[in-house]
């Protein structure tokens, strides 16, 4: 392969807008950027604030919180400033450094979703082993391996998509240094890193994806068997939040990751990505919140506390 050092920075072209809407636009990140934080922000203060919430189900939602701020902060300013400032030129070391940190927080929260659907799983498939099966070690355990795994997939994707050529001034159809993105705008042969991306990251989304849906596939069946009314809602209730998030996310990701041709389409994939990057971490702690009547029930006293009411 060639000597990637030929160009000291990329140009980011995917995010197209009308003359004039720049303004418009950056406003509308930049408010979404601000609700993602303080949304997730409460959501942390709330749990880490009322004891009755500290358990596995709310420690895997704190982390979830706390993914989702790095998760929106490694796009939403930089794409807010480029809009705002037109720069949209980005050094090869801070592509390479975003490329890096998406892959990991989003390989992250793949895991976590998937750990969160565990989680509901042996709550109301085994209610009288949950306590011993979700202990707090196999629960630190369980957010540190969701870390890992987003370490090892950024290291193998931004490494091997930094080994490829890139020639002259070259443009990303992109908004962000996103894997598929700046693998089209090489000069090399991408074949073979089109499939490295494809059986990498397709496993990943298959896999995490594979375990959230036949956990609710039991927890499902459970819900169904149950005797009581009010045990089926309250069951459905504490995750329905959950199974909105899931679909979101792996609906979206699914279609940009998970299929031949994913690193092949610029033009289908622009809007799909503000998707997932910016308005799924800002609707979770919405979600969660006006779905959960534990999350409410909190809220409510901790306003009191502070006497809004």
């Amino acid at each position: 392969m060639e000597n990637h050092t030929r160009i000291s920075e990329f140009t980011l072209v995917g995010l197209k807008s009308q003359p004039g809407s720049e303004l418009v636009l950056s406003v509308l990140f930049s408010t979404m950027y601000i609700v993602t934080v303080v949304g997730n922000v409460c959501m942390i203060l709330i749990i880490r604030l009322d004891s009755s919430l500290h358990t596995p189900m709310y420690f895997f939602l704190e982390n979830l919180s706390t993914l989702d701020i790095c998760y929106s902060s490694v796009i939403t300013p930089r794409a807010t400033l480029a809009l705002l400032l037109g720069r949209r030129s980005i050094s090869y070391t801070g592509c390479a450094s975003q490329m890096f940190f998406f892959s990991l927080f989003g390989t992250a929260e793949a895991f976590f979703l998937a750990v969160m659907a565990y989680d509901r799983f042996t709550a109301i498939c085994s209610p009288l082993l949950y306590q011993l099966i979700m202990s707090r070690r196999l629960c630190v355990l369980m957010v540190t391996g969701s870390y890992l795994s987003g370490c090892i997939n950024c290291t193998i994707q931004t490494s091997f998509t930094f080994r490829l050529s890139f020639c002259g001034h070259t443009e990303i159809q992109h908004f962000f240094c996103e894997v598929a993105a700046v693998i089209r705008a090489s000069c090399s042969d991408t074949r073979l890193h089109e499939l490295v991306l494809l059986a990498v990251c397709g496993s990943i989304i298959v896999g995490t994806a594979l375990v959230v849906f036949v956990s609710y596939g039991y927890i499902i069946v459970t819900i169904v068997q149950m005797p009581s009314a009010e045990s089926r809602h309250k069951a459905f209730s504490t995750c329905s939040a959950h199974m909105v998030t899931i679909c979101m996310f792996f609906g979206t990701v699914f279609f940009m990751y998970a299929q031949p041709g994913a690193a092949s389409s610029a033009t289908k994939t622009n809007t799909i990505s503000i998707f997932y990057t910016i308005v799924i971490p800002m609707l979770n702690p919405f979600i969660y919140t006006l779905r959960n009547r534990e999350v409410k029930r909190s809220l409510k006293q901790q306003l009191k506390r502070k006497g809004f009411f």
